[in-house]
């Protein structure tokens, strides 16, 4: 196993690649699209992006499993995974809206130890690697220093296809509304998890996430000095389908807020 913070860059060099067939579809509006269920879109951009980076980086690192949205590769079991999502925000990407990225992460037996995500429109290239800090187009970051919820700023995602808990979510949306600076749903939870690590948002929370949409920004936001946790306050937030991501000062106001709202489930 080759160097982290060297192996970063090689991964970043991938991502910026990858980022140009993107792009190129972006700008000629001219690609297939397919529904895998309701609201649930793929892109035949997505599956040629997804094949590049299989291909990449498997080069880079041979002895690693895949955990892979559009599942070009089957999983392997392997101490190493990369899990990565070609396009996170591919409705954004369909209907011409600028924020999508390419999301990129490394475990190591489950903990993620490097991440990559890279607006190829807005040319941003988030990263970050365990120890290492976070950066975005290789300068350093950090979150923000908001101190109460009602001085911050939030992020979340909308369902789209799991409405079990639609009611509890609103009542929260309702809350926070009423107790914070505002809400936004930028449709990429890789992103919203990138703007936390920079200061943008001050906290971000979702539920019916998978691994994919999650995994580069969860190491980015901890080098970046921020807190995840699930909606318990634990641990499970790769695989567990929920997740809080904060600066860490207002992280255990608002993860008693959700939680207390979501308890009912």
């Amino acid at each position: 196993m080759q160097a982290l913070h060297t192996l970063l860059g090689k991964v970043e060099f991938v991502a910026q690649k990858a980022g140009e067939l993107i792009e190129d579809a972006a700008i000629n509006r001219d690609f297939l699209i397919e529904s895998k269920s309701f609201n649930n879109l793929v892109t035949e951009v997505d599956k040629k992006t997804e094949e590049r980076l299989v291909s990449q980086l498997g080069k880079l690192l041979p002895e690693a499993g895949f955990i892979a949205e559009e599942e070009s590769v089957a999983k392997q079991s392997a101490d190493y995974q990369w899990i990565i999502d070609p396009i996170d925000g591919t409705t954004n990407f369909v209907h011409g809206l600028p924020l999508y990225c390419i999301s990129i992460a490394l475990a190591f037996k489950s903990e993620i130890i490097l991440g990559v995500i890279y607006n190829p429109i807005n040319k941003e290239l988030f990263s970050a690697y365990k120890g290492g800090g976070a950066y975005l187009n290789n300068r350093p970051i950090q979150v923000s220093k908001a101190e109460k919820m009602e001085h911050s700023l939030f992020a979340t995602g909308f369902p789209y296809d799991d409405f079990e808990r639609e009611k509890q979510y609103m009542e929260i949306l309702n809350k926070l509304m009423h107790n914070s600076r505002g809400l936004r749903r930028l449709g990429s939870a890789a992103i919203d998890l990138a703007y936390v690590a920079c200061g943008r948002f001050d906290a971000f929370y979702e539920y019916g996430l998978n691994p994919w949409d999650v995994a580069a920004g969860i190491i980015i936001v901890k080098e970046a000095g921020g807190k995840i946790s699930d909606f318990k306050g634990g641990n499970d937030f790769l695989f567990g389908e929920e997740i809080i991501a904060s600066n860490g000062t207002i992280h255990n106001e608002l993860q008693s807020f959700i939680h207390s709202g979501f308890k009912s489930k």
